[in-house]
């Protein structure tokens, strides 16, 4: 019987993303933690920012995916609007939320320095709070949206906050892999007649060139692990058949 299949899509904000200023390392980190927690991240998109294109872009993910997260935008700057968007997205107020408020006022600062820090107090009305653990303002959630910071550490840290009760996943995606010194085409038929054969695993084939030779990597990702042990089975065989030997890494 096949588990229920439950999705993500990711939205990366900032321009600093598209800039290539910043290069984004939080696509890997969320995408390995959701597999443990049973959902597949399926998607992900990498946005300005600007209002109309967040607002509109939250908007089409959430009624597509089960889960959306989303990253950078909910800091201390006036280009950190990402809460304001989500709020719009969802049609409801924005307003600072308590804990936060008596957070932040806990760290004492100027009066100008204060009220940049209070722009971080913002969050859609009705809003649940993601915790950080580095200790800086949460993250928060509304509805089946989860919006996080982009510094890496501490959307790492609210990434590990979460668990498979407030997501609702399903079975853990796991994975195993094989791989020979034979060209991407000389297995494509083959290794789609494997796939057809299991339609709920995915099997993908990755090129990679190295000093001694060029072959292809073969990755298996699914939830039952009796079949992905099968299909490895296949695909070392399938090698076999080629007269190549089957390597794992």
């Amino acid at each position: 019987m096949a588990s229920k299949v439950v999705t993500a899509c990711m939205i990366i904000i900032g321009n600093e993303i598209l800039s290539g200023r910043t290069q984004d390392v939080n696509l890997n980190y969320l995408a390995k933690a959701l597999n443990e927690l049973g959902v597949r991240l399926m998607e992900s998109r990498i946005v300005p920012d600007v209002e109309s294109v967040i607002v509109n872009t939250v908007n089409e993910c959430r009624a597509n995916f089960d889960h959306v997260f989303t990253t950078g935008g909910i800091g201390p700057t006036h280009d950190d609007i990402t809460a304001v968007c989500i709020a719009k997205a969802f049609d409801t107020e924005i307003v600072l939320h308590p804990e936060i408020v008596k957070m932040i006022e806990s760290r004492e600062a100027p009066p100008e320095v204060m009220a940049s820090r209070m722009l971080m107090a913002r969050v859609p009305e009705g809003s649940r709070l993601i915790e950080n653990k580095t200790g800086g303002p949460p993250g928060f959630q509304i509805e089946n949206v989860f919006v996080m910071a982009g510094v890496p550490a501490v959307m790492q840290a609210m990434v590990d906050s979460l668990d498979k009760e407030r997501l609702e996943g399903g079975d853990p995606v796991r994975s195993r892999s094989i791989g020979a010194y034979l060209g991407e085409s000389q297995v494509a038929n083959a290794l789609a007649d494997i796939q057809n054969q299991h339609a709920d695993v995915d099997i993908g084939s990755y090129p990679f060139f190295r000093q001694d030779g060029y072959g292809t990597n073969m990755v298996i990702r699914g939830t039952d692990e009796k079949e992905l042990d099968e299909i490895k089975e296949k695909i070392r065989l399938m090698i076999l058949s080629f007269g190549a030997d089957p390597f794992e890494e």
